[in-house]
């Protein structure tokens, strides 16, 4: 559900969706959602001041509180 949440706000915010990849890493625990798009989109990802990401993972934190796990939101270039 996390993979899917991250990739529908991506893909809502570049340019090239076709080129929006999630993959995501579960432990015990915690659960670590990777998030990669093109190059000329990662400044629409991540926003001024990192203000775009932070929300990002914002909402993923809120929607993982229903399923009591912790979860990391990482952007890889």
């Amino acid at each position: 559900m996390m993979r899917e949440l991250v990739e529908f706000i991506a893909k809502a915010l570049v340019e090239q969706p076709d080129e929006v990849q999630v993959s995501q890493v579960e432990g015990e625990r915690s659960l670590i959602v990777e998030l990669r798009v093109a190059p000329e989109d990662m400044g629409k990802v991540i926003g001024k001041q990192g203000r775009i990401a932070k929300a990002i993972r914002t909402v993923v934190k809120a929607a993982a509180t229903k399923e009591g796990k912790m979860v990391h939101v990482e952007i890889i270039d």
